[in-house]
């Protein structure tokens, strides 16, 4: 079944425009109503929400939706993705809501659906409710006597808090170590500061002052460089950046240099092996991550498997294995043991866990693995899919043979944003690089052609 409103990653857009308006949402909580309305027990659905204008526009509308359904509805405010899933479990929730466009500027919103058992919807299920959208059946709604009610969860971030802390290795702490905390003006810019306080930390916060306006501009995990820049100018031994919705994690060491997510992927998972947490000997992780991740893996024994981009095809695949840990090259880390999702701050306490147990630096324990060259550079498009062009699929041929056996080309439209991303990587940099330029050159050639 053909999807038009979801994505990789629920559904996103501009707000105040299609499909980010409050109409729309309003009729997707009805639709996600009636897919999860099931028995006569008096029904639950919480919300939660990062800290973007227009979550005060999006927020009623879908409490509204679900409330004319007959679902009782507890808003959340603030609190990253990671803890909406919990609280969905925790509540005993049917459904759980998070309005949230992740690392994106704050013109975009989206809406992220949690199933009872705190996993993200499987795509069926999303094409299900997308089906439902906007059919007007009004047998569906609820009697006047059987309308839901609204409450707000007043302790929503300190229950968080302490579940964050309980994942954190019995009797350690952080005493002793000075942190830089970039949280990007985001959904973690109470909750992230407080755990490593509380854990023992010298907390440096940056990116905790949110005016709706300012989510991830120039900070977060997807601008990291003022987080690295902190880390030098405040003499921290690490810092960690948080985006939008806190379900991804940078690290910097402590001279400002960025640990990706296949380094912590690598740190974690070789930690985990050695003390045989690690379930199935293997790892979960995209198309994207680099190489030498697999190469290092291959040495240390682990099976490394590989999925489409999306964290939540990286879960339904760590589910199916029976593996607990995977992630992205972006940053989402998940950690099945303590999280349906990715949780960048659950990410970033185990990476602190590995460096205070084997008591070294930030640059010493987090380069795991030496990566190969790898380019990845994005495009943007109009209406037409230049992936279709007879040209473009004659330049990714020719890239896929100057690589040859020892590299790789990805190419893939973003789920969320209207770009085409273009990943190479090989044995020689230069290499790579060209092998990049000359198709991005061809899609942007294709594009214009289509534009004029």
């Amino acid at each position: 079944m053909a999807r038009k409103l979801f994505g990789t990653d629920g559904i996103r857009g501009t707000a105040n425009a299609e499909p980010m308006t409050a109409e729309t949402a309003l009729q997707v909580a009805k639709a996600a109503g009636r897919q999860f309305r099931r028995g006569d027990h008096r029904h639950l659905v919480v919300i939660g929400k990062d800290t973007r204008l227009s979550g005060y526009m999006l927020e009623p509308a879908l409490t509204a939706g679900f409330i004319a359904m007959g679902m009782d509805v507890t808003l959340l405010g603030p609190l990253p993705t990671p803890a909406v899933a919990m609280l969905t479990r925790s509540l005993r929730a049917d459904l759980g809501v998070m309005i949230s466009a992740s690392h994106n500027p704050y013109q975009d919103n989206g809406i992220k659906l949690f199933g009872p058992d705190g996993y993200k919807l499987s795509d069926q299920v999303e094409a299900e409710i997308e089906a439902m959208v906007g059919d007007g059946d009004a047998k569906a709604l609820a009697a006047p006597d059987r309308l839901g009610r609204a409450r707000r969860l007043e302790d929503a971030q300190g229950r968080y808090i302490e579940f964050v802390k309980q994942t954190f290795p019995r009797g350690m702490r952080l005493d002793g170590l000075k942190i830089v905390v970039d949280c990007a003006h985001g959904a973690a810019y109470r909750v992230a500061p407080t755990v490593l306080w509380e854990l023992g930390a010298t907390v440096v916060p940056i990116g905790v002052q949110p005016d709706g306006l300012n989510i991830n501009r120039k900070c977060g995990a997807t601008s990291p460089q003022a987080m690295c820049e902190a880390v030098v100018a405040h003499g921290a031994d690490l810092g960690i950046a948080l985006d939008g919705d806190a379900d991804r994690v940078m690290v910097a060491d402590e001279h400002g240099h960025l640990l990706d997510g296949d380094q912590l992927m690598a740190l974690v998972a070789n930690s985990w092996r050695r003390t045989r947490k690690l379930r199935g000997r293997g790892v979960v992780a995209t198309v994207m991550s680099n190489l030498g991740l697999e190469l290092y893996f291959r040495q240390k024994g682990i099976k490394l498997v590989r999925t489409q981009v999306g964290d939540r095809y990286v879960v339904e695949q760590m589910r199916a294995d029976g593996y607990n840990v995977g992630g992205e090259q972006s940053g989402h880390i998940i950690l099945s043991d303590y999280a349906t999702t990715g949780d960048g701050l659950i990410a970033a306490l185990h990476v602190l866990a590995v460096i205070v147990e084997r008591e070294k630096r930030a640059s010493e324990a987090g380069r795991v693995f030496t990566p190969l060259p790898q380019v990845l550079r994005n495009v943007r498009y109009g209406r037409s899919n230049p992936l279709d062009d007879a040209e473009v699929k004659r330049a990714v041929k020719a890239g896929e043979r100057k690589l040859g056996e020892t590299g790789r080309l990805v190419i893939r439209k973003s789920g969320t944003e209207p770009l085409i991303r273009v990943m190479a990587e090989g044995e020689n940099d230069a290499l790579v690089s060209g092998v990049v330029d000359a198709i991005i050159a061809s899609i942007e050639s294709v594009a214009r052609r289509a534009a004029a």
